[in-house]
């Protein structure tokens, strides 16, 4: 028997606004001592009335506009009812029917190439405190109430634990280059429940779902859907498919799902519009004010630097991951570009694109690789830097001009990272300049054969290996700083 996978996520996203959704409470509770950043009015106290966060409105419409949603013209606020000792006002303000966005999409990577995924909504809601469980007993830390979250509900479209970790990935992505929420799910900042049944290929209804509660991270999300596969698998194989909908939690040390409860239906919540809140339009004005702030997003980028930049899918990939890595990267490649219309005649545009692959690949290389691992060792990143773009760029040309090579390229690239210092000036201070072929490279080689008669002989006897013995040599006796091709040149001259 062969079965359809279904999954649908909802992805809850922390916003990162000063202060909580309805209350003036620091939302940087996380970083506090607990129970410090609590109110009467986060705490639920009979008598308060909540207040509607303008910035979390305007970010929800942002997120809501950046995932292709239509926004609702006018929307409202629910009471979502249960009893949990996280929740101690005995509800979570919520939305039900009147949520900020509907009807979006994204567009994810997959092994099999791109695929659309559906979005149903979009809506605001307010987080509730954090349960920390010991041996006998449970504390509740009730920094966390009230905390500002958009909760993302994809359609049930996507159809393997890999697609369901891109889509997550790329939502992650969306929301840190709006700069609304650092979404680390190692922090809680993003959250997934994940909703998946089977069904026989030749079968178009639904089958009852399971959800999977509170994963936080992206492998856990992907191993907990393909243990859930092969548990459903099992079921509908031995006759006995899941007959109700159920929740079940996710064991990362066991790698298995363990069951909770039945799970509850919108009706169980008995939601009720929130009487201590209006309803909020949400006018065009307002719209095009807010997209104002929306900048490039990832699935653009990528595509702008493939068909720009000429790189791998690997190399775009580690670029845009980072906005600010993805900014740094263009503009050294700018500052390249302007040097290189600058110090070649002719005209630019073939100047560029005669040039183009070579100097962005090296570009992308040193800072890629060279670049990372210092911050890496210094646990930084690239918004730490020091070296500015102009100075990258420099250093750059340095390398393709073969004014330095690499091992003096690794040492002018350390300083400038511990200074920002002008890379050249780092050349020049310490002596790195690359020797070019001349009377001063000659001096060194000549000596090199004078002292080394019997390896001579030998090459001259046909061991041509020995070259590598002579290159080195040369490295050596000019402390690295001779070009090795200009050195096998001259040797091989001179070994005739």
């Amino acid at each position: 028997m062969e079965f359809d996978i279904i999954i649908g996520l909802e992805v809850h996203i922390q916003l990162k606004t000063k202060s909580k959704l309805f209350c003036g409470c620091s939302n940087d509770g996380e970083n506090l001592a607990a129970n410090t950043t609590v109110c009467p009015v986060c705490m639920g106290h009979p008598g308060t009335l909540p207040v509607l966060n303008k910035q979390a409105l305007d970010w929800a419409i942002l997120m809501s506009l950046a995932l292709n949603m239509k926004i609702n013209q006018e929307i409202k606020f629910d009471r979502k009812n249960y009893f949990y000792p996280d929740l101690s006002k005995g509800y979570q303000i919520s939305q039900f029917d009147q949520p900020v966005g509907v009807e979006g999409f994204i567009i994810v990577a997959t092994l099999q190439g791109e695929r659309k995924i559906g979005i149903e909504r979009l809506h605001l809601e307010e987080d509730a405190a954090k349960n920390i469980h010991s041996n006998d007993k449970t504390l509740v830390d009730y920094n966390r109430c009230g905390t500002p979250l958009v909760e993302i509900v994809s359609n049930p479209e996507i159809r393997s634990p890999e697609e369901a970790k891109s889509y997550m990935q790329e939502i992650r992505l969306i929301a840190r280059y709006l700069g609304i929420s650092e979404a680390d799910m190692e922090k809680g900042h993003l959250r997934c429940d994940a909703n998946i049944s089977l069904r026989p290929k030749t079968e178009k209804k639904l089958s009852p779902k399971t959800e999977i509660k509170n994963i936080n991270s992206f492998r856990f999300v992907e191993k907990a859907l393909a243990y859930e596969v092969t548990r459903q698998q099992q079921l509908w194989l031995s006759g006995e498919p899941p007959a109700e909908q159920s929740t079940r939690g996710w064991d990362a040390v066991k790698g298995q799902t363990y069951d909770q409860r039945s799970k509850e239906a919108a009706n169980d919540y008995r939601y009720f519009p929130e009487p201590d809140l209006p309803n909020y339009e949400i006018t065009s004005g307002m719209i095009n004010m807010i997209k104002k702030d929306l900048v490039e997003l990832p699935y653009d980028k990528k595509h702008r630097f493939t068909s720009e930049y000429g790189l791998s899918q690997q190399d775009i990939d580690i670029l845009v991951e980072s906005k600010a890595l993805a900014d740094y990267f263009e503009q050294v490649v700018s500052e390249l570009r302007s040097w290189l219309e600058t110090e070649v005649e002719g005209d630019r545009e073939e100047i560029w694109e005669h040039n183009k692959k070579k100097i962005v690949k090296l570009a992308n290389n040193w800072i890629t690789t060279e670049l990372f691992k210092l911050l890496k060792e210094n646990h930084l990143n690239i918004k730490d830097i020091k070296i500015s773009p102009e100075n990258m760029a420099e250093f750059i040309t340095l390398v393709y001009l073969n004014k330095v090579n690499s091992s003096a390229a690794q040492i002018i690239l350390a300083a400038m990272f511990k200074t920002g210092g002008d890379p050249t000036h780092i050349m020049d201070d310490q002596d790195l300049a690359q020797l070019e072929g001349g009377e001063d490279l000659e001096k060194y080689i000549d000596l090199i054969i004078e002292n080394n008669p019997d390896q001579v002989a030998e090459f001259k006897a046909g061991k041509d290996p020995l070259i590598q013995f002579f290159i080195g040599l040369g490295m050596k006796a000019s402390k690295g700083k001779a070009n090795p091709k200009d050195l096998e040149e001259i040797f091989r001259q001179k070994l005739k």
